[in-house]
């Protein structure tokens, strides 16, 4: 291919390349196939920001990479460490200006990021920072990606879990987020194991029957917070296109095709969903003994006027589920120090920056 050729090509985000693509891609170059390996680790294993920081490619080749490629590199805009736990709170900026905002989390198992699939998020749930503003824009695998690649060269440890769980709903994202997962589980990258991967859903019914079919071994987490369809049309709007016993259902098929158990979150409220009826109801919904339920002190967000349950009824919540005999825990509660709630550091940022044009055109 000449340089006219490929300077005609369109522009190829080449972080969301699989080796597939990569092998294509070096073909279509007329460079030899095992070039494609090399380019794959350098993107997702060492995970450059340049590519003449390829030392193995030739300067010529790497010239006609930088013509025809587009290499996303996220900026961090603002890093937020928890004196109270270690949590690290990341704000990234996107190659179009765009901010969206990352957590990593240390347990004793290892280090976990939690990763944005969206910019803003349109499931408009009634107790999250994320869906103040819309939805923006879908994510990119290599914008995914980089998220964890990021994380990983700031903190120096490698990540060993993540959870899509951020802003944004991921199975509304959906081609994006299974090329993510399949570039981040494969050999040629962090090769992290699918059982450590933890996609979070508002209960798209269609997304979970399609990615129990995709041969993953993926965890699912439905986002439930209601044990009636009222009240959780009440908190989500989602379910009115997506009527809680469907998702339910979905959830069901999810487990039986997968053999994966479902966790069920529930973010408890103060005085709207943490009663004991709503304890009772919860450990008789269909599926549930098959899962696993993970209770949440609702992080406080300033434009909502819900509150955290209170650790009374927190405990008698969790008390009540066991025995019944279903599996539950209560999240342990970090970053509560640095805008922990998913959508907070974002909004924040966005409310300073209007502030900023406020001013510069008043």
């Amino acid at each position: 291919m000449t340089q006219t050729q490929t300077q005609a090509m369109p522009a190829t985000d080449i972080r969301s390349c699989d080796l597939t693509e990569l092998t294509a891609l070096v073909q279509a170059l007329g460079e030899k196939t095992f070039r494609a390996k090399q380019i794959c680790q350098w993107l997702h294993e060492k995970h450059i920001s340049d590519f003449d920081q390829m030392t193995n490619i030739s300067p010529a080749l790497r010239k006609r990479l930088a013509q025809c490629c587009n290499l996303t590199v996220l900026r961090p805009v603002d890093i937020q460490v928890s004196a109270l736990d270690e949590t690290r709170k990341y704000l990234f900026a996107l190659p179009d200006g765009n901010v969206i905002e990352s957590v990593r989390m240390k347990y004793k198992h290892g280090s976990s990021v939690c990763i944005s699939s969206q910019a803003g998020c349109r499931m408009g749930c009634r107790f999250c920072a994320s869906a103040i503003g819309g939805l923006v824009r879908n994510l990119s695998p290599a914008e995914m990606l980089e998220q964890v690649y990021r994380i990983q060269e700031d903190t120096g440890e490698r990540v060993s879990h993540v959870v899509v769980m951020g802003t944004g709903e991921p199975l509304d994202n959906y081609e994006n987020l299974i090329k993510f997962i399949r570039i981040l589980t494969d050999e040629h990258g962090l090769h992290i194991s699918q059982r450590n991967i933890t996609i979070s859903s508002c209960g798209i019914v269609s997304g979970i029957y399609r990615l129990a079919q995709e041969g993953l071994a993926v965890t699912l987490a439905l986002s439930l917070h209601a044990v009636s369809q009222e009240k959780r049309l009440e908190l989500m709007p989602v379910a009115a296109d997506f009527p809680l016993k469907e998702v339910l259902k979905a959830c069901e098929y999810y487990f039986e095709k997968t053999g994966r158990r479902v966790t069920y979150e529930y973010s408890l409220i103060g005085g709207v969903n943490d009663s004991p009826a709503d304890a009772r109801r919860l450990g008789s919904l269909p599926g549930i003994r098959n899962g696993h339920v993970n209770l949440i002190p609702v992080n406080p967000v300033r434009e909502r006027s819900y509150v955290q349950s209170d650790a009374q009824a927190v405990i008698a919540f969790k008390n009540m589920l066991e025995k019944n005999r279903i599996n539950v825990t209560i999240r342990r509660e970090l970053g509560r120090d640095i805008n922990g709630a998913c959508g907070q550091l974002r909004k924040s940022y966005q409310d300073r920056k209007n502030r900023a044009w406020g001013k510069a055109g008043g």
